[in-house]
């Protein structure tokens, strides 16, 4: 009787464990394929010819890590979805221990935006599970359907089927949580503040210059600022620029300073504001602060003397309000 409700509590710990850390980064997913690019970069893994495919396989483990979690809070096929929960670990494990030994990918994401782990106390979680699934095998006789087989199974299902549905809606919009430090209503002047305790502030590397100036000040301290984000405009949605024209010319008789945020080369730049003949001009940033301020290639945020009043995907450039 103590074996039996033990393991239904690891049980529980283990899949909801799964779930949650899937959840909120199906919330999120381009965060975990910027991630994953991390570890298959050149000083980290090496493995830089999967990078094309990097988003896809995001998806494809957030969407494993959340049906798999159900599956075992269900009981359904406890055998094959131990095995699958067995081989994402050791996977986590391999990673989590290669970050923390050699301190090269600090933050797992693991969790996401969500909760930050240092490396090592992330590489110890893993652990704790690892050893939670080693018992789940030992009397996995006790994992049983929940409710009934029918119940396991389409419940099984239908989170696969949510995973999908809200992959989809957040890579065409924006994700649904917003867990970065560029959430709407923050301030990021107050964002770059040094905290006591904390070594760097939430929002570090938020400059922006051309050849001549930066321009970081003008942006948090203007009353009405439209930010056009890229990272990479030749990796952008330019059929997004038409819808993003009409939207900034009526800003700009409204009175709003707009200006292109980007990673890019200006070349990049000229043939994008020569095709749709954009009224605005670009500024550099760093392509990874870019990620975070906004999950979209391209992407809006409106700022009032610095704090951020409006995010939204080019895609829905259409749905700004000024």
């Amino acid at each position: 009787m103590f074996f039996k409700v033990l393991i239904q509590i690891i049980r529980i710990i283990v899949a909801v464990t799964f779930i949650f850390s899937g959840f909120v980064k199906l919330v999120d997913p381009i965060g975990s394929d910027i991630k994953m690019k991390e570890y298959l970069s050149p000083d980290v893994l090496n493995i830089p010819q999967l990078i094309p495919y990097t988003l896809l396989l995001s998806i494809l483990l957030i969407l494993s890590e959340l049906v798999l979690g159900v599956m075992l809070l269900v009981g359904f096929k406890r055998k094959w979805t131990l095995a699958g929960i067995t081989i994402l670990m050791i996977i986590f494990l391999f990673l989590t221990w290669y970050s923390a030994y050699y301190n090269k990918v600090t933050d797992c994401g693991c969790f996401g935006e969500a909760i930050k782990l240092s490396a090592w106390g992330t590489f110890y979680k893993n652990v704790v599970l690892i050893v939670f699934i080693a018992f789940l095998w030992r009397e996995n006789k006790w994992i049983q359907p929940l409710i009934n087989k029918n119940f396991a199974l389409w419940t099984a299902f239908f989170s696969f089927l949510f995973g999908l549905f809200i992959s989809y809606y957040v890579l065409q919009h924006l994700p649904i949580i917003d867990f970065t430090a560029y959430k709407i209503g923050t301030d990021i002047r107050k964002g770059m503040e040094y905290q006591t305790g904390n070594e760097i502030p939430a929002i570090h590397d938020f400059v922006f210059w051309n050849d001549d100036n930066d321009f970081t000040e003008t942006i948090l301290t203007a009353d009405n600022v439209m930010l056009i984000i890229s990272y990479s405009l030749a990796e952008s949605n330019l059929d997004n620029f038409s819808k993003i024209k009409t939207l900034t010319d009526k800003a700009l008789k409204e009175g709003y300073v707009i200006y292109c945020l980007s990673a890019s080369n200006m070349e990049d730049f000229y043939f994008i504001r020569d095709k749709y003949k954009l009224n605005f001009d670009m500024l550099w940033g760093d392509g990874t602060t870019l990620k975070t301020m906004i999950r979209a290639n391209p992407g809006i945020m409106n700022l009032e003397k610095g704090v951020i009043i409006g995010k939204w995907n080019g895609n829905d450039a259409e749905k700004v309000k000024l």
